[in-house]
C-alpha cells in the first residue's frame, strides 16, 4: 500500500478532527458547526474558499500552474436523526443526531489531502473541495448545483467517495454504469365510506381495495418490467382503523421505489397510478395518488470510473480493487453525475473490529446506531484524492 509520507504524518491530528465532527453532529443543512471548522483549517492551510453554497455548503479553491484542467472532490458532511449506541469518548453530545454514515470520515479523508495539497502542489489545473451539506434526504448537491457550483466552479469532472463496511480495509470498489439507485416516495389515500362491521354492504371498505392494490404492485416487478432490469417497490406503511367493528374511511399507503434506470421510475409511476385509480374504481372507492421523486440514481462515467481505478491500483494493487456491486441505497451526489463525468467509488471501512471500548452491541454498517468510521481509512483516502489529481492534472 502506498500512502504518502506527508498525509501519514499527519493522520493523527485529522483522525482528532474526525471525531470531534463525529461528538458533535449536525442534520441536513444545520451543518453550522462543522462549516466553521472546515473555514477554520481551510484558513490555516491558506487555501482560499466560498461559503454558502447550498446553504452551509463550502468550495475550496486549489490552484497551481497554468492549465484551465479541473476536478473536484466531493465529501458530505450532515449526519442522521438517530441516537448513538456508542459510548466511547468521541460519541454524540446532541440528543437524537448522530455520524452513522460515515460523513465525518469523507470529511477528514477530503480535509487530509487539502493539507497535503496546501504544502505540495504537484499538478497543473485546479482542484476543487466540495464540501457538501444535506446528503441524507435534503439534496444539498442539488441545492449546491441550483446555486451556481459548477458555472463558479467550472470543471471538467467530478469525484465522490464513501465507506463501505463489511469489504476488508485497504481495498475500493468503483465500477462504470449505475452503481445506487434512484430513490422515489408515494402515498396514496384510498377513501371508501365507513360503517359498521356488521354491515359491510351499507358501506364502502376501502381496506379491501387497499389490500389488493399492495399486491397488485407487485405484478409490475414481475411482469411489466423486463426481468433484467432492477426494481423495487415497497409498501412500508399501512394505515386505516380505530376500532375492529367499523369499517374506516380511508386507508393511507405509503412507500418507496428504487430503480437504476429514469425509464423504470416512468414506467412504475404510471402503473402504480393506474393500479391505484382503477382498483379503487372497482370497490367504488376513490384514491388520491402521490409519487415524489427524490434522488436519481447514481450512474458512474465509463472512463472516469476506469480511470479512478487505475489510480486505485497504483494505491493498493490490483487485487485491492474490486468490481462495485451495485446497491439499492441512493446518494445525492447523483445529481453532480447528472452534470458532469465522474465516479462515486466505495472505501472499505472493515468489519468494525477497529471501534474502541464502549461501542454499541450492534454491527458496524451503515445506519446503525453502533457505527463508527475507521480512522485508519483517513491516511488511505486521502493518498487516493492526492493521486487522483497528480494523475489527471500532471504537473507540467
Amino acid at each position: 500500500m502506498k500512502i504518502i509520507d506527508s498525509i501519514a504524518q499527519q493522520a493523527a491530528s485529522i483522525a482528532s478532527i474526525r471525531r470531534q465532527i463525529h461528538a458533535n453532529p449536525e442534520l441536513c443543512f444545520e451543518e453550522v458547526q462543522t462549516a466553521d471548522l472546515v473555514e477554520a483549517k481551510l484558513t490555516e492551510w491558506g487555501i482560499p474558499f466560498h461559503r454558502g453554497l447550498g446553504k452551509t455548503g463550502i468550495v475550496g479553491i486549489v490552484k497551481n500552474g497554468t492549465s484551465g484542467r479541473a476536478i473536484g472532490l466531493r465529501a458530505d458532511m450532515d449526519a442522521l436523526p438517530m441516537q448513538e449506541f456508542n459510548t466511547f469518548a468521541h460519541a454524540s453530545k446532541n440528543a437524537g443526531k448522530m455520524h452513522a454514515c460515515g460523513h465525518d470520515g469523507h470529511t477528514a479523508m477530503l480535509l487530509a489531502a487539502a493539507q497535503h495539497f496546501s504544502k505540495h502542489r504537484n499538478f497543473d489545473g485546479t482542484v476543487y473541495l466540495i464540501f457538501q451539506p444535506a446528503e441524507e434526504g435534503g439534496g444539498g448537491a442539488r441545492e449546491m448545483i441550483k446555486e451556481g457550483l459548477f458555472e463558479q466552479f467550472p470543471m471538467q469532472a467530478v469525484y465522490g467517495m464513501h465507506n463501505w463496511p463489511g469489504m476488508a480495509a485497504g481495498q475500493f470498489a468503483v465500477s462504470p454504469g449505475p452503481v445506487m439507485a434512484s430513490s422515489n416516495e408515494f402515498k396514496i389515500v384510498i377513501k371508501g365510506k365507513g360503517g359498521h362491521a356488521a354491515l359491510p354492504h351499507d358501506g364502502i371498505d376501502p381496506v379491501l381495495a387497499a389490500c389488493q392494490m399492495v399486491q397488485a404492485f407487485q405484478t409490475i416487478i414481475s411482469r411489466n418490467k423486463k426481468p433484467i432490469e432492477a426494481g423495487v417497490i415497497s409498501v412500508t406503511m399501512i394505515h386505516a382503523g380505530e376500532a375492529t367493528n367499523v369499517i374506516p374511511d380511508s386507508v393511507e399507503l405509503q412507500g418507496t421505489v428504487r430503480t437504476f434506470t429514469v425509464e423504470l421510475i416512468d414506467l412504475i409511476e404510471k402503473r402504480m397510478r393506474e393500479i391505484a385509480e382503477h382498483t379503487s374504481a372497482a370497490f367504488n372507492a376513490t384514491c388520491e395518488f402521490e409519487f415524489d421523486r427524490n434522488y436519481p440514481p447514481t450512474i458512474n462515467s465509463a472512463n472516469e470510473a476506469k480511470f479512478a481505478a487505475e489510480v486505485m491500483r497504483e494505491i493498493v494493487g490490483v487485487d485491492n480493487v474490486k468490481a462495485q456491486e451495485p446497491t439499492m441505497g441512493a446518494e445525492d451526489f447523483s445529481y453532480m453525475l447528472q452534470a458532469k463525468p465522474g465516479a462515486y467509488c466505495f472505501i472499505a471501512n472493515g468489519d468494525g473490529d477497529h471501534r474502541a471500548m464502549g461501542h454499541g452491541g450492534g454491527p458496524c454498517m451503515l445506519h446503525n446506531p453502533s457505527y463508527d468510521f475507521n480512522d485508519n481509512l483517513i491516511p488511505l483516502g486521502a493518498t487516493y484524492w492526492v493521486k487522483l489529481v497528480e494523475t489527471a492534472m500532471p504537473a507540467a
